[in-house]
């Protein structure tokens, strides 16, 4: 007896149904922002993914580097909140970028318990060319836009990004809005 060579979608005992049709892009659900924002994401690390690979980083180096030169002094609790990962997952990579002379750690002032962390003129470097390279295809992308197209994007990415108070903290300690300058 023959065997098919495709199987049947029918279901039979043991067996799991099988799926062949894809997700329409508008339908049920819309995928087209969500596909967007992973093709976008793809694109926005890969230059800089290449050149923390050079140094055997990852992209958690880089949201270090990035937050404490940003913001040097941040202490490793501020940091975690903003990062919302855990003391675990922050030691690994905090510990390579000290030992590799990238971020210092300090205690703090009035409680010596208290460790701060600083980047190291090497760690401004690496986080300054990481932004550079990212920037480059932002300022590529943005000028396909116009100023009036800017603020419904920025408004867009600020509500998605809103929903946790340490993005929100961040930002208006940042001053990340998109006003005209006065």
């Amino acid at each position: 007896m023959d065997t098919p060579a495709v199987r049947s979608d029918a279901t039979r005992e043991g067996e799991r149904a099988i799926v062949r049709d894809p997700l329409p892009t508008q339908g049920l659900l819309d995928f087209r922002v969500i596909e967007l924002f992973f093709f976008a994401y793809r694109e926005f690390t890969a230059d800089a993914d290449s050149i923390l690979e050079r140094y055997g980083f990852g992209r958690a180096h880089h949201r270090v580097l990035h937050f404490v030169n940003r913001d040097p002094g941040l202490t490793i609790a501020e940091l975690l909140e903003i990062l919302q990962i855990t003391k675990q997952s922050l030691s690994r990579v905090l510990r390579q970028l000290i030992d590799e002379d990238f971020i210092c750690q300090i205690p703090g002032d009035e409680d010596r318990r208290q460790r701060r962390l600083y980047p190291t003129k090497k760690g401004r470097a690496l986080a300054v060319e990481l932004s550079e390279a990212q920037v480059r295809r932002i300022d590529a992308s943005l000028a396909k836009t116009t100023d009036e197209d800017m603020r419904p994007i920025a408004s867009f990415l600020k509500a998605m990004a809103s929903d946790r108070a340490s993005a929100r903290d961040w930002f208006e300690r940042k001053d990340i809005t998109w006003k005209d300058p006065e």
